[in-house]
């Protein structure tokens, strides 16, 4: 058989490199969005940020000038001079290079008039208080004990394997895997951090957690749950911690009262002091810092209709660099590669601008249909909004789904309903009993079944069942089996685990 080339004619979709950068600009959050444009501004020398509007009028000036003939500049130096001078007025007055001078000398006592202070002073990190870390609490608290350097090391290799809950949750032996140490000198030492604060640390499962703070009460008169040190080494309580959490969980008082041979009053009493116990004695070192999060759009009402306003407060505003335009356009531009060079970088620029404009348009445009079809959740709340679907906002505004997905990912919404991701209304719907045709949204049903358990009765509490049967009364037609998945997902315990007896 003879290889030969046969040439056939097709038709691709292909995706240039400028439409794949303005699908990507197009997904980014706006952290990400505001990384990739400081990118594009320090690798493209055309691009120009704009400062503000007052920078903007100084660069149209300054641009004006640049345009001047060669011819007239030493011709205009000494007005432009004398201008300058006119412009200062008297010499009492200060300059902001003068007050900049002024205020940078450092006069503290002891030092000298004309020092540096500002590049001496530290940074704003470094002034900023950092958290103590439970690894760091627990290496202090080992330092500062009597043990020897080999325990101490032990210690050191102890604490590092030590979850975020304070718990070791590994076994002894991988802890002393490729070492010289032993598993009674690991398990010596664990018992002296074990005695470290916080109470419980070092334990290994949350029986052995709770006894460790149940032993430390006992030996504390003076105990943060005020009972006695005999109560607390009872046979009730270390019974109930080492055999019976999971009816305890369950809420089994009287199988646990029947098991101990002990009256269910005793059992109650005993889950008072339990209960006040920390199961996880590492959370107080938890990092739980907040990360404020910056809507991309605004949702404001006025004069009786909803409107969108983009948010574009810390995004650098974008330009083409007027000294290059004019290099460009006059022709001066070098050798040949470096006109090809600039040429290449003044079509990257173009493109990144009107992509981010197109972005802008689009955010705008999806929003502005989300509210459309949502106005009254916007006008009185979460029981008002409806079941929505990428499809629906993707025939209304003219675009592909997968277009609309990647402007609601990772975007936010600022309106009188709080901070909402846009991927907030896009949810299924559930089929209404009054109207065969109408539907429920899943995210009100969810807001429903929350209600529900807020205001229950301890006591007896509602059933998945008995949850079902209230909204199929309200209009909602759902299974059991769809209320436990929303439970589930609301992070509500089961009827069982909900019930209070005391």
């Amino acid at each position: 058989m003879k290889l030969r080339l046969v040439p056939q004619l097709s038709q691709k979709l292909i995706m240039t490199p400028q439409l794949q950068q303005a699908i990507k600009l197009l997904q980014l959050s706006r952290l990400e969005l505001q990384q990739s444009l400081t990118q594009h501004l320090m690798e493209n020398p055309l691009l120009d940020e704009i400062q503000s509007d007052v920078d903007e009028n100084e660069s149209s000036v300054n641009e004006e000038k640049v345009e001047a003939p060669p011819a007239l500049e030493g011709q205009d130096r000494s007005d432009a001079a004398a201008e300058t001078r006119e412009e200062q007025g008297s010499p009492e007055e200060f300059s902001a290079s003068g007050w900049e001078e002024y205020f940078g000398r450092d006069r503290r006592s002891g030092e000298s008039e004309y020092s540096t202070a500002q590049d001496e002073f530290p940074s704003y990190e470094q002034t900023v208080a950092k958290a103590t870390s439970l690894e760091e609490h627990l290496l202090w608290q080992l330092s500062l004990s009597g043990l020897g350097e080999r325990e101490k090391e032990l210690g050191r290799l102890i604490i590092g394997n030590l979850d975020d809950d304070g718990y070791l949750r590994i076994p002894l032996v991988e802890v002393v895997a490729g070492t010289d140490f032993t598993e009674l000198e690991v398990e010596s030492v664990l018992k002296d951090i074990q005695t470290f604060d916080p109470t419980g640390v070092g334990a290994r499962d949350l029986p052995e957690c709770l006894l460790l703070q149940l032993g430390h009460l006992g030996r504390n008169p003076f105990g943060s749950l005020g009972s006695p040190p005999g109560a607390l080494k009872g046979s009730v309580i270390e019974s109930i911690v080492s055999h019976h959490l999971k009816d305890l969980e369950k809420k089994q008082y009287a199988k646990v009262a029947k098991a101990l041979n002990v009256t269910v009053e005793e059992v109650f009493q005993a889950t008072k002091i339990i209960g006040e116990l920390e199961p996880k004695p590492g959370r107080p070192f938890a990092n739980t810092q907040n990360y404020v999060i910056v809507p991309d759009v605004f949702v404001v009402k006025n004069e009786g209709e909803w409107v969108v306003l983009l948010n574009d407060d810390g995004l650098p505003r974008m330009r083409i660099s007027p000294y290059y335009k004019q290099l460009i356009s006059s022709g001066q531009g070098g050798t040949p590669e470096t006109k090809a060079y600039m040429d290449e970088k003044l079509r990257a620029a173009q493109w990144v601008i009107r992509s981010i404009e197109q972005r802008n348009r689009t955010i705008v445009k999806v929003v502005s249909s989300i509210v459309k079809f949502q106005e009254q959740f916007f006008d009185h709340g979460v029981q008002y909004l409806k079941p929505l679907v990428l499809k629906q906002v993707a025939e209304d505004i003219g675009m592909h789904e997968s277009t609309i997905s990647r402007v609601t990912a990772n975007k936010y919404m600022y309106c009188p309903q709080g901070m909402l991701e846009l991927k907030f209304f896009f949810n299924a719907g559930l089929q209404r009993a009054d109207e065969p045709s109408g539907m429920h949204s899943s995210v009100s049903v969810r807001d429903m079944i929350k209600t529900m358990v807020a205001e229950e009765d301890a006591k007896r509490p509602l059933k998945d069942e008995e949850i079902a049967a209230r909204l199929r009364k309200q209009g909602v037609l759902i299974a059991r089996r769809t209320v436990a998945k929303y439970r589930a997902e609301l992070n509500i315990s089961s009827a069982s685990q909900r019930k209070r007896f005391f």
